[in-house]
């Protein structure tokens, strides 16, 4: 028999219209004949499910019709009931980006229910979710990591006279204002003077209530996809980021504005060091499924056109932006793109991040 699937999407972020992208690629790319796919849409305490019949005629995109005629989820043992029969899962595969999906909450209920799940457990989706304290806690291990001041809402307006001579002389401008607990770059700020700190805070405390504010570090920005299961570690190749916007912002994400090319414009012996560095964090943080690491390079010569690196390779410096454990999954996202130039199917990729919960 087919195993039932859910792909859990939606969420209370900013990025749940992003998430339901995500799903639709997930749905596209999974194994039918292997496999009963549906869509469980999140927000707030309404969850519903999308059966597998309503979607394939969409090839999983949702409307607002889909939507609508969502069955609601019995959070006792997340099933539905469609037209009289109750439909259990065997496995869910979370691609919400921000919470509950993305900080261990989801993760939690569905420990405590026993059902298999495709990312990281609680510790480290909660872990990774904070990236002031994700990347604090990698330190030790010998990552580089930019200078940052975490600002939490609860202290701002006691600090709020300070502020801004505070993160000019810690980390001079132009610097990055972001939240904590973010993605997608929603709320995030290139500051560039000391008039513009304040605004660039209050706008990240609109997105959750820690702010970290970090030092620029000018350089090549690339990303990394890896997963393993309990017979095999994967790598997939580099991708280079390069967009004319002031920063990799939503609109480079989302719109176009952007320059992906894989594999990257970068020295092997660069890429090699990426992609080690990326697994190593997989097992030091506890990951499960597909997670994606941000890297910025520092010390090689960079022209629109090209990255040319300098002779010296000792001058050349890898620095951790941040751990993303549920990557974007739509067709133009990082890790489709890094599967397929590595020569993959991500069908079968999937494949393999399911079947390793039920392999011995």
């Amino acid at each position: 028999m087919k195993r039932n699937i859910a792909i859990i999407a939606g969420g209370d972020s900013s990025e749940h219209e992003v998430s339901l992208r995500s799903a639709a690629g997930l749905y596209s790319f999974m194994d039918k004949e292997r496999y009963d796919v549906a869509i469980v849409v999140l927000k707030g305490k309404d969850w519903k499910a999308v059966a597998n019949e309503e979607l394939s005629r969409t090839q999983g995109v949702l409307n607002d019709e889909l939507l609508a005629r969502a069955c609601p989820i019995d959070k006792n043992d997340f099933s539905f009931t469609r037209e009289g029969v109750k439909h259990t899962f065997d496995f869910a595969y979370i691609t919400i980006h921000g919470t509950p999906g993305e900080n261990g909450l989801l993760q939690g209920y569905l420990e405590m229910i026993g059902l298999p799940y495709s990312c990281c457990n609680v510790l480290a989706a909660a872990l990774t979710f904070n990236k002031y304290t994700c990347n604090h806690y990698l330190a030790p291990f010998g990552f580089n990591i930019a200078k940052s001041v975490l600002i939490r809402k609860a202290e701002y307006k006691s600090l709020i006279s300070n502020l801004t001579s505070q993160i000019a002389e810690s980390l001079g401008f132009p610097c990055f204002i972001k939240s904590n607990v973010g993605g997608s770059s929603f709320g995030c700020t290139k500051v560039k003077t000391a008039e513009a700190v304040i605004p660039a805070i209050e706008r990240a405390f609109q997105e959750g209530d820690e702010v970290i504010c970090e030092a620029y570090m000018q350089g090549t920005e690339v990303t990394c996809g890896v997963y393993k299961t309990k017979e095999k570690a994967v790598a997939f190749p580099v991708t280079e980021v390069v967009t004319k916007n002031e920063f990799f912002d939503y609109d480079a994400k989302y719109k176009g504005q952007v320059s992906e090319i894989t594999p990257a414009r970068i020295p092997d012996a660069i890429r090699d060091r990426i992609q080690a560095n990326t697994l190593r964090i997989y097992d030091i943080i506890g990951a499960n499924g597909i997670i994606r690491v941000d890297w910025i390079i520092t010390g090689m010569r960079n022209t629109e056109e090209y990255v040319d690196p300098v002779d010296d390779m000792s001058k050349i410096q890898i620095n951790l932006l941040e751990v993303n454990t549920t990557p974007g999954m739509t067709a133009t996202s990082f890790i489709p793109q890094q599967v397929r130039a590595a020569g993959l199917d991500i069908k079968d990729v999937l494949t393999d991040i399911i079947e390793n919960k039920f392999s011995n």
